[in-house]
Formats: structure tokens, sequence, C-alpha cells
């Protein structure tokens, strides 16, 4: 017998075979919906029952203030129970939903009676205040605890007030009481039997389900025998799936790496599709370090031309603008109070935009020189938390919401204090000023592996990706004012810590700048370690 006659044999047989499986999953099925219309009608019942109860505790736990309310929802899920066991008593087999039925009426009789009580006590209480009239002060505090405790209230007025027993307020008192019991055991029936049909129904329905699982263990085996799984598993699965992975081969060939869908099969096919990701992992893992590594190069050789010029312009530029400088002094001096208002402006003016420029200056000498650092023991949550009062003390911070979640031993790393002091003051001044002063600013510290890092996050305007991209560069900024040598500088100090910085920003979501510095230069704090 040819091997394609052995295959469309087996073909028959295991579609024989699912045609009885499938013909006695359709009867179970309509055995399964009709239980699950069951359990639906329980469990609807059992849900308004419990719903009943909590409003009936809260009838008379909260008093006359929420009564009415209180009472409307009791009334309502009378009347929903009520309904739902008058159109489903033609499924009633065991007799349990007429019981249940009669409890509901009876429940709501005693229901009603008690609000007829409550509302004579209530009349009762007012003609009682004018005879007791110094007692006054007690009153609101009997009438608002009289349906949680009754008979207290009932004992208080014998004890207090000095009524008789056959008073007919402490006698209506007492007979509520007792009708309150009466109703919460009649709730309780209520709910045990609602709780017992649930029961009763999930039984049946988990019995059918049963047996459905039962045909399927039966059938299904024999249907993988015959050779249904070898037909489709061979012919289909193993064949297309080798055809997807040259088809994702050639992919790989031309720089793309994304990944093959893997399946839960653990055969030679499947190992082979997971080792293959797995190259493509690694493929584009290096594709990505390398890329780092390159923008990383790139970004120093700039930052080194731009230092060398840098250097020499503000080398050249600020003897000028020391003489510009002195000889404006000289002449706001010389001119005293003789010159006009506008020659004075005017002066006060190029004083102004002087120091401005020599500030510039400042910034790119700070960005040229780059000094090595002077590594010693520093206290990282210190170092961040007075870096954060100094630009406390420059700008306004009153609404800024500071966090910073660190371990509470405190982390001590090996830097230069002065120059990652200057890291989070303009970490923390861009923050701020891209809050308008009004926002949360969170410093989070972790150790991963073999590194630690500090993200400082803010819930700024956030930038585009194309600022991401260029916002380590030196001169460019985002702020109308500002030199854009800022993050350089953090960049720089960052490199020369033998870390990394990187950042997340989306407009409108704000931003979180991810410092990244060697285990190696992480020291844990230990009880021997002097404070910083």
């Amino acid at each position: 017998m040819s091997l394609k006659k052995k295959i469309a044999i087996s073909f028959l047989i295991s579609a024989f075979i699912i045609a009885i499986l499938a013909a006695f999953e359709y009867i179970n099925f309509i055995e399964i919906k009709k239980e699950i219309r069951n359990l639906e009608l329980t469990d609807t019942i059992r849900s308004k029952s419990l719903q009943l109860r909590r409003h009936e505790k809260n009838f008379f736990l909260y008093g006359m203030p929420k009564a009415a309310e209180e009472s409307e929802a009791i009334h309502k899920y009378l009347n929903e129970l009520d309904a739902i066991l008058e159109r489903d008593l033609a499924i009633d087999k065991t007799g349990k939903l007429s019981y249940l039925k009669k409890r509901i009426r009876e429940y709501g009789g005693r229901f009603n009676k008690i609000e007829s009580s409550i509302k004579n006590l209530t009349d009762e209480f007012e003609n009682t205040k004018d005879t007791y009239a110094r007692y006054h002060k007690f009153f609101p505090l009997i009438e608002s605890t009289f349906l949680e405790r009754p008979h207290q209230a009932a004992e208080f007025l014998e004890k207090v007030f000095l009524l008789p027993p056959n008073h007919r307020l402490v006698i209506g008192l007492r007979e509520l009481y007792s009708d309150i019991q009466i109703l919460r055991k009649d709730g309780e029936d209520i709910l045990v039997i609602s709780k017992d049909l649930d029961k009763v129904a999930r039984e049946n329905a988990e019995g059918v389900i049963h047996m459905s699982q039962i045909a399927i263990l039966i059938f299904f085996p024999l249907f993988l025998v015959v050779g249904i799984g070898m037909l489709f598993v061979i012919s289909n699965n193993v064949v297309n799936r080798l055809r997807l992975l040259i088809g994702f081969v050639e992919k790989t060939g031309k720089g793309d790496y994304s990944h093959i869908p893997v399946s839960s099969q653990k055969d030679e096919v499947g190992i082979l599709i997971r080792e293959f990701n797995d190259m493509e992992n690694q493929l584009s893992q290096r594709e990505e370090e390398l890329d780092r590594k390159n923008k990383e190069l790139l970004q120093s050789r700039k930052l080194a031309a731009i230092g060398t010029l840098a250097s020499g312009v503000a080398h050249e530029l600020n003897n000028p603008l020391n003489n510009i400088y002195i000889s404006a002094q000289v002449l706001m001096k010389e001119a005293g109070d003789s010159c006009s208002l506008t020659a004075r402006e005017t002066v006060n003016d190029i004083l102004g935009q002087t120091l401005r420029v020599k500030r510039i200056v400042g910034d790119l000498l700070e960005f040229a020189r780059g000094k090595e650092p002077q590594l010693r023991k520093v206290e990282l949550n210190d170092l961040i938390m007075g870096a954060y009062k100094l630009v406390s003390t420059t700008i306004d911070t009153e609404y800024i919401n500071f966090e910073m979640d660190t371990d509470p031993a405190g982390v001590i790393i090996n830097a230069d204090y002065e120059q990652m002091e200057r890291v989070f003051i303009n970490l923390f001044t861009n923050a701020v000023d891209a809050m308008n002063g009004k926002g949360n600013l969170s410093v989070r510290i972790n150790r991963e592996g073999e590194s630690i890092k500090i993200k400082i996050s803010d819930t700024g305007r956030g930038m585009s990706a194309d600022a991401v991209e260029k916002i380590f560069e030196p001169f460019y900024t985002t702020k109308d004012k500002g030199t854009g040598l800022g993050l350089a500088i953090v960049f720089n100090i960052t490199k020369k810590h033998n870390g990394e910085i990187s950042v997340q920003s989306e407009e409108g979501k704000g931003t979180t700048f991810t410092i990244t510095l060697p285990q190696r230069g992480v020291i844990a704090r230990s009880d021997s370690d002097e404070a910083i």
C-alpha cells in the first residue's frame, strides 16, 4: 500500500473518530448550556440575596439618616428576587425555589411590619419629647441609635427617663428588637438557601463538563494514533516552519534581525528556530552596541574639536571683555550724576551684557578645560540632597515635589565631589525649568549587575525625538536663553568618571536622565565607614 493510500485511510479513520466525538460533544454542549443557565440563575439569586442582606445591615446600622434610601434598596431587591423566582418556577425540580420564594415573601412582610413600627416609634418619640423636655439632650442620641440597639434604648428610657415597663415606647422598642432578630434569622435562611442552590448548580455544571473532558481524553488519543498528527505535523507544520526559517535567513542577510514566531512544539525545527532567534538577538545587540559606540566616538571627537576651538575663542574674548567691563565702570564713575538718564541706562546695559558674555566665556573655559576628576569617597545620597538644596537657594522650588528612592543605609562612590555636584545641579535646574517651577522631581538609585543606575525624572514639558538626539551636543539648547553647554559639560564629567548618560523624553510627558556608573567605582556603605 502506497504512502498516499496510508495517509488517506488514516485521515478517514481519524475523521470518523472526530465525527463521533463531535456528536457526543454537541449533545453534551446542550446539557452544559442548560446547566450554565441554572448556574446563572442561582448566582443571580445568591448575589441579590447578598445585596439584600447588605442593605438590611446598613438600614439598622446607619439609622434614620439613610433609612429611606436603604429601605428603597431592600424593597427593590425583594421585588427582583420575587420576579426571578416567579419566572423560573417551571424549572424547579427540587422545590427549593418555591420554598425560597415563600421565605422571601415572609421576609418582606416582616420588614414592612418593622417599617410600620419604626414610624409609630418615631411619632411616639415626638410626643414624649414634650413630656420630658429636661432630657432633650438625650433624644437625638436615642433617635439616631434606636434602630441598631432598640433593646438598649428601651433600657435607657426605663433607667434614665424612668418610663414604666408598660409604656408604649418601651413596649414598642422591645417588640422592634424581637422583630429585627426574626428578620435577621429569615435573612440568614434566605442566604443559606441561595448559597445551597448555587452550590448544587455548580456541582451539576462541573459534572457535565467533567463528562465532556472524559470523552475528549478517550477519543483524542485515538485520533492521534491513526495518523492525523503525522499528516498535519509532517506535511504542513514542519514544512511551513522550514520555509519560514528560509525566508528569515534571507532577511538576516539583508540586515533585518526580526524574530521568527516560536511555536510550542519542541522538535528539531522548533529548537532550530529558537537557536536562530538567539543568534538574531546577539547580532541585533552587537549592531546596537557598534552603533552606540560609533555615536559615542563621534560625540567625543566632536566635543574634543569644539573644546579646542572654545578654549582659543574664550581666551581671546576674555581680555577684551575685561577691558570693556572696566571701561564701562570708569565711564559710569566719571559721569557721576551729571549724565543723562538715557546715558546711565546705556552704560548699565553695557555692564549687564558684558557680565552675561563673561559668564558664557566662563562656561566655554569650563567646557574646554575638562580637568580630570579628583576621586575620593563620596556619599551619593548626601551629594544629591546637597545639590538639590543649592538649586533651591537660587531658583524657586516651593511647588516642586522632590523625592528620592535609594538605599537607606547610603551608597558611597569614588568620585570628584565638585564635578558630580555640578552634574546634578545642571540636571535639577533643567528639570525645574522644564516644569515651570511646579511638578514632581524624583531620583531613583538602583544597583544592576556591575553598575549603579541613577534616574532623574521630571514631569515637565518633555522634548521631541530630534531634540533628544542633539541634547548633549555643545551649543544646542531648547531654551530661549542659554549657552547650550550645561548638558555637554554633564556628558564630559560622566565620561571622565567611566560612566554613561542617556535620556528618555516625550513631549508633554516629562524627561528621564539615566546616569550609569561602573560598580567598581561604587562601594556599599558599612558601619565602619565614616560619614562624609
